[in-house]
């Protein structure tokens, strides 16, 4: 499908640069082929304005006044005499009737006399055969109302026609080569033109293949759940909750995802518009962090966020969250005093994104870091040029990823391997996609460093609209 996409391109872009070429080809070769004829009329005219000049003109009876006049043949055209040379100007001189009575010709031409030529091309035949082409100009010659007669003058047409033919085949020779350059350079580009619509079209296909697998095995596992809770002749209280209760947490998950996918949808087709307004982010990160807190505990997992305020600020404080009973690994938020709006951690964003894009990060690092783990959650600003940003960095003590694997990480649907997957058996893939949408949409930067059994560190910075 794409080679024959790429050909049509390629043939069409060739196409119609032939044509267009063509068409100037023979504009080009009509120019110039009429600029020679018209210098080739020019010399004519101009020699029949010479010689009409240089007429002997004389009364027929000088005794006899008001006499007829003629033209003195002999006096008139003694310095001109017949030549065998190709490229001379001949005349003819006729008489008022279209006698002919004097030529340079070394024969007669048997081509009849055109009183009103002011620029024509013959063709006669030679003795020899040879057919010899001429361009002709004819000039009446008269006094008052008389008509002393008719010049011709004839120039030879190869004049034109030899460079015309040269020209001619110089045009189809380069413009044979130049198409053949552009058909050559249509299907270089032609190819990087559909480059991107290949990989658009892969990347197309495999988001609806691992999407089709993740909606298909919960759908599997909620329609097994519902046949077997059918199919039960005498069910229980107790198994039909349990089965129901299977249903409502697959549903659950079949909603995130779905609302995952949509967004990505949107995303891609331009249709998510931003509600910005002024975020107090260092509010926002706490929000998330105690939304997370409960999964923290129960992991064992110490749970921290530090605002790095700029100089001149109060000292940050910290607060304890009560210990779970589950665990006996504290968790503790460090953070700031509340902040307003206008402080040096606000944002104008749209405050539902940065909840998303902090809830997926934080939400990550809780769900791959082991039981007496740490994840810290940063904030601070940074000035670059003469702007300022705020920088949230999520780091952990988790399991880590490969090197080879971190360019990869924004992939849809993309997993590191299937232990880390089992890790967290509710995740999609979609998480670190849709946080890097939305960092993008902020026109932000998200990087990510990490080693395996060592950790992982997510830098996010959003600039600040000053």
């Amino acid at each position: 499908m794409f080679q024959t996409t790429r050909r049509r391109l390629a043939l069409w872009y060739t196409t119609v640069t032939a044509v267009l070429l063509l068409l100037f080809a023979s504009g080009f070769y009509l120019y110039v082929r009429g600029t020679l004829i018209e210098r080739i009329d020019d010399t004519l005219n101009h020699v029949v304005e010479v010689v009409g000049r240089s007429l002997v003109i004389e009364s027929t009876n000088s005794h006899l006044e008001g006499s007829p006049l003629r033209v003195n043949i002999e006096a008139s055209f003694r310095a001109s005499a017949a030549t065998d040379e190709d490229d001379h100007i001949d005349l003819e001189w006729y008489s008022p009737t279209g006698e002919l009575l004097w030529s340079t010709f070394a024969e007669p031409l048997d081509i009849p006399l055109n009183p009103t030529s002011s620029g024509e091309t013959v063709k006669s035949l030679r003795e020899a055969g040879e057919p010899l082409i001429l361009r002709q100009v004819t000039h009446r010659i008269e006094i008052g109302r008389q008509v002393l007669g008719y010049l011709r003058v004839s120039h030879p047409w190869f004049e034109v026609t030899k460079p015309t033919r040269q020209l001619f085949f110089d045009l189809i020779l380069w413009t044979a080569l130049i198409i053949a350059a552009v058909g050559a350079i249509g299907w270089f580009l032609s190819g990087l033109a559909m480059e991107p619509v290949r990989e658009s079209y892969q990347r197309l296909k495999q988001f609806t293949a691992d999407a089709s697998h993740e909606l298909r095995s919960p759908i599997a596992i909620i329609q097994t759940n519902v046949q077997v809770a059918l199919a039960d002749p005498d069910p229980q209280p107790q198994t039909q909750q349990q089965h129901l209760k299977v249903v409502e947490r697959l549903t659950r998950r079949l909603g995130r995802l779905v609302d995952d996918l949509l967004f990505l949808a949107r995303q891609d087709s331009g249709m998510v518009q931003l509600q910005r307004s002024m975020v107090a982010v260092d509010g926002l990160l706490k929000e998330v962090c105690e939304e997370q807190q409960t999964v923290a505990t129960e992991k064992g997992i110490q749970l921290s966020l530090h605002l790095e305020e700029p100089a001149l600020k109060p000292p940050a404080t910290s607060v304890s969250s009560p210990q779970s009973t589950a665990s006996s690994v504290p968790s503790t938020l460090t953070v700031a005093p509340d902040t307003l709006p206008g402080t040096w951690a606000t944002l104008y964003a749209d405050r539902d994104q940065l909840a998303r894009l902090f809830t997926n990060l934080i939400g990550n690092a809780v769900q791959y870091t082991p039981t007496g783990g740490q994840v810290n959650v940063g904030l601070k600003q940074v000035k670059r040029q003469s702007s300022h940003s705020l920088q949230i960095t999520v780091s952990d003590t988790g399991i880590g990823i490969p090197s080879e694997a971190l360019s990869k990480l924004f992939d849809r649907f993309y997993r590191v391997d299937s232990s880390r997957s089992q890790t967290s058996g509710t995740g999609s893939g979609l998480g670190l996609a849709i946080a890097q949408a939305i960092v993008e949409n902020h026109q932000g930067q998200i990087h990510i460093e990490s080693m395996p059994n060592a950790g992982t560190a997510v830098t996010v910075t959003l600039p600040q609209k000053e």
